[in-house]
């Protein structure tokens, strides 16, 4: 199924009709500070996992 230009123009229309200009600017801001946060929450955990140190070996118990 290809969308053409035609199509992608009308599904537009259809969009800005149904929600206006004032409130997809408005979800657009919103989509892009969670996509911001999210890459920042990747970007921590990342750094966190760096700096924690792997589980150490028990040592063995002393022979007798």
């Amino acid at each position: 199924m290809n969308l053409g230009a035609p199509e992608l123009i009308l599904i537009l229309l259809v969009v800005v009709l149904l929600f206006g200009v004032g409130r997809i600017s408005k979800i657009a801001g919103e989509m892009g500070s969670g996509i911001r946060a999210f890459k920042k929450g990747l970007k921590d955990d990342d750094e966190n996992s760096e700096d924690q140190q792997p589980p150490s070996k028990p040592e063995d118990p002393p022979s007798s």
